[in-house]
């Protein structure tokens, strides 16, 4: 996106007034959580894939220069991503590309299947908690390679690669993702029970069956991959944002607007609808879209417990909490997924709410309305629910450390600004 984002200066902050009500309609695009994984899933083929609906976010570009250390050829332009990839791409990822970005380490298997050998350093990515390697590394070696981490990096090397009976203890979506893409081009057929069943999964099933891979089961707990001698590059269209397009619905609930979300399938967001219509919003579902309405009712406290998919996704979890800090009545949010993720009920504490925690689980008493402090971002999904807790805080609230939220919502502050909210882009040093 040459010209459109750039990595956001240390001293960029986010001043948000507090007290109004959002209305209108917003656009989501392309995934975060699908695109670059299907960026990686280009390294599979020889020649030019082209994927279209990408999000102008910074780590599609960060993604971009993983792929380049390989070999590849990467233009990016506005919400389409082209990527030339050679007959002998690079076994061995650059350091410094996949340090900044946790999502690099979906190259493993492409690279294994494609060169019989991959190098990746220990990615970095949110601070949200322990995000071991130890299934990727087990699933791979089931198919034959042999693995190790060594001077901080992934070390995998393969002969051949051959199909396998897998069990993943979780339903890793990581996992998920680079032993099936190492599968599709492994000898015979590859069984993956308890795979992820994300709306991400299947977007990156369909591209592969695009390419040539033959997948049953897609969508499912159990996939069964039959390998095939190669594939070939595609074009193929980003599936919709549903953690983006529920990120807006929780803003219509607490600010007790209406808002009307287009380009995300509302069956991806099932659970979340009916917990908002729980809180008191009525919703209105169509084929591309749906809209969130409160007709200025305060929202009432729901419980809610994150799970794999269809469970409540974790990266909606700072969403549920900065809700139920402005709900009427009492709370229990139960995270099952990242242990870390309620380093931002800290922050929620510093604008008014009445939020503890206890290991897996935070309780939160909803007040009337929260109170403008400065607050920092530890991750994508904390800056959004700090912002929407902004939203509903009297006076400004400053959030800090927003380069972590241009990694995820692409035109943030303008969509935003678009439904009536009172938000600004600032440069400036943090008084702490």
């Amino acid at each position: 996106m040459p010209g459109e984002i750039a990595s956001s200066p240390v001293a960029e902050h986010f001043a948000v007034d507090g007290g109004a009500r959002l209305q209108g309609t917003v656009d989501v695009v392309g995934a975060k959580n699908s695109v670059l994984k299907l960026m990686a899933a280009a390294l599979l083929a020889e020649g030019t894939t082209t994927l279209t609906n990408c999000p102008e976010i910074l780590d599609v570009p960060l993604m971009a220069d993983v792929l380049r250390s390989l070999g590849c050829t990467v233009t990016v332009e506005h919400d389409t991503v082209t990527i030339d990839v050679p007959a002998d791409p690079s076994a061995e990822a650059d350091y410094r590309s996949v340090s900044k970005l946790r999502a690099s380490v979906c190259v493993l298997g492409p690279l294994v299947a494609r060169c019989r050998r991959a190098v990746v350093p220990l990615p970095g990515g949110d601070a949200i908690g322990s995000r071991p390697l130890d299934m990727h590394q087990a699933g791979l070696r089931k198919l034959g390679a042999t693995t190790e981490i060594a001077h901080g990096r992934v070390v995998a090397t393969a002969e051949t690669l051959r199909g396998a009976q897998i069990w993943l203890d979780f339903p890793s979506v990581g996992a998920t993702e680079n032993i099936l893409m190492a599968a599709v081009l492994a000898e015979g057929t590859t069984v993956i029970d308890n795979a992820a069943r994300e709306p991400e999964m299947v977007d990156l099933c369909l591209m592969l069956q695009q390419m040539g891979a033959k997948i049953d089961g897609v969508g499912s707990s159990t996939l069964t991959v039959h390998g095939v001698s190669g594939l070939s590059p595609t074009q193929h269209r980003v599936i919709g944002d549903r953690i983006v397009g529920a990120t807006w619905a929780f803003a219509a609930v607490m600010t007790r607007g209406e808002v009307t979300v287009r380009g995300v399938d509302p069956h991806h967001i099932d659970l979340v609808l009916d917990k908002l219509r729980s809180a008191g919003a009525s919703t209105d579902v169509s084929g591309d879209g749906f809209t969130v309405a409160m007709d200025g009712r305060r929202p009432k406290a729901v419980d809610f417990v994150t799970l794999p998919y269809p469970g409540f996704a974790t990266d909606l979890q700072p969403m549920a909490i900065a809700l139920s800090a402005v709900a009427d009545g009492t709370s229990m949010i139960t995270e099952n997924v990242f242990e870390a993720r309620f380093r931002f009920v800290d922050e929620m504490v510093r604008l008014g709410a009445d939020a503890r925690t206890d290991g897996h689980h935070a309780v939160v008493r909803g007040v009337e309305q929260l109170s403008s402090a400065p607050v920092w971002a530890s991750d994508i999904r904390a800056g959004a629910g700090l912002v929407l807790a902004g939203l509903c805080a009297e006076g400004r609230t400053a959030v800090w450390d927003v380069e972590h939220i241009d990694r995820g919502y692409p035109r943030f502050v303008e969509n935003l600004s678009s439904l009536g909210a009172g938000i600004a882009r600032v440069v400036g040093e943090p008084d702490r």
